[in-house]
């Protein structure tokens, strides 16, 4: 079966661009099923019911998970991989002689579902993780330049934790919108103004990037170029 595993990351930038109802026409189009860990329902549910700043965004993808848009799965083995992943990313890199907690238990039990699921992707918007996954070097450069410091890294746990992650493929909220307005998804948007698609494009584009996901302008430039 086909199956993408979802960040807390994403769910929240479509949530706050009115825009989670798409993950119910994405995964038509996907054939699959579309899952987060229970530490992402947390994150997206639970804590925000008992606040009143986001308690209603908490309603809407409770709503998706009730209509099972989004499934919650919870396993023992996903949970025992998420505490390996967790200690070994969080042992990676070293500076001022202490190990530098990069990663948090969602992101990574999100990571461990992935892998113990053999999903077609890991939607995940927060760049730290990606390139732990894609490109622990530009990670390494971009903490040396935030922390003025040299970083060290620990090869033994990068090796161990490339060996667990190999093959996991990351997809951003960035590509799930441009996929939905290639799809004309998006269509209802397009209105009957000047360089309507190239707008609606452009919003939700920076719309995602504005709210969590990872992505440079330069690529939103490239993503444009489909407007014709």
């Amino acid at each position: 079966m086909k199956s993408l595993v979802f960040d807390t990351g994403p769910v929240i930038s479509l949530t706050m661009n009115n825009l989670l109802w798409l993950l119910k026409e994405l995964k038509k189009k996907f054939k699959g099923e579309f899952y987060i860990s229970t530490s992402s329902k947390e994150e997206l549910v639970d804590h925000p019911l008992s606040t009143k700043r986001f308690e209603f965004e908490a309603l809407q993808v409770l709503k998706i998970i009730n209509e099972g848009t989004l499934k919650v799965l919870e396993d023992k083995e996903v949970e025992k991989k998420t505490n390996i992943l967790l200690d070994l990313a969080n042992s990676i890199f070293n500076a001022y002689g202490k190990n530098i907690r990069i990663v948090h238990k969602a992101e990574m039990q999100g990571l461990a579902l992935c892998i113990n699921l053999k999903a077609d992707a890991f939607v995940v918007d927060e760049r730290t993780s990606r390139l732990l996954i894609e490109d622990y070097s530009r990670l390494k450069n971009i903490l040396e330049k935030k922390l003025h410091t040299r970083i060290k890294v620990n090869n033994n746990n990068l090796k161990e934790f490339q060996k667990i992650t190999k093959g996991v493929k990351i997809i951003r909220s960035i590509e799930l919108v441009t996929a939905a307005f290639e799809l004309g998804l998006l269509n209802s948007y397009i209105l009957n103004i000047k360089d309507a698609k190239k707008k609606l494009l452009d919003s939700v584009l920076w719309g995602v990037k504005l709210d969590g996901c990872a992505v440079s302008k330069n690529e939103i430039e490239e993503i444009m170029k489909l407007v014709k």
